[in-house]
């Protein structure tokens, strides 16, 4: 049986990011149950809106073309999705709009085809960014993602970490780590 490869990315780059917070702890869960997780962040792979003019004058842009490639190299993704008026932010979006753009030669979607992912959210707010993963879920079910059930929101997030980064709560912990424990599950078993 091979070992899961995930690619962990959190849809916000600010330097402090509740979300990127959580997204160590997810990773953490997927290692435990046996997974090989690549942490990508988003600073270093910088991306014009997507912009259909550009993309018929040059193709795709750098940054998008080796985002891409990272993306090819992994079989699930682990998403911090943080909410930002009730949706999803635009560097998330922005990222999937690039990286769903076919390159010559590639099938649609490639990128996004058959991938298993999970999900976690963290937020000021009382429903801990519950909004935006809903449509975090459909955009990636819609492009030919298998979205595992299991998600975790943590709410009141300004309240939620120590000063160490680390969740407060040991059951919310463990549910966040459960959920890169199922993606890795569950390509364990598709892989198999």
């Amino acid at each position: 049986m091979s070992t899961p490869k995930i690619l962990a990315f959190a849809g916000s780059a600010r330097e402090d990011s509740f979300n990127r917070k959580l997204l160590r702890i997810a990773v953490d869960g997927a290692r435990k149950a046996g997974a090989d997780v690549t942490v990508a962040e988003m600073r270093d792979y910088p991306m014009p809106l997507y912009d259909g003019d550009l993309e018929a004058r040059e193709c795709l842009p750098e940054n998008a073309k080796k985002f891409k490639a990272l993306m090819l190299q992994h079989q699930g993704l682990l998403l911090a999705c943080p909410e930002y008026n009730s949706s999803v932010t635009p560097l998330l979006k922005n990222t999937i709009d690039w990286c769903s753009r076919p390159a010559p030669g590639e099938k649609s979607l490639a990128c996004f085809t058959g991938k298993v992912a999970g999900l976690v959210a963290a937020s000021p707010g009382a429903l801990g960014g519950l909004r935006g993963l809903v449509h975090v879920r459909s955009i990636l079910g819609n492009i030919g993602v298998l979205v595992v059930p299991e998600q975790r929101a943590v709410p009141k997030a300004q309240e939620a970490f120590s000063e160490d980064g680390k969740l407060k709560d040991d059951k919310l912990r463990e549910g966040v780590e459960e959920v890169g424990a199922r993606v890795a599950q569950v390509l364990a078993k598709l892989t198999a």
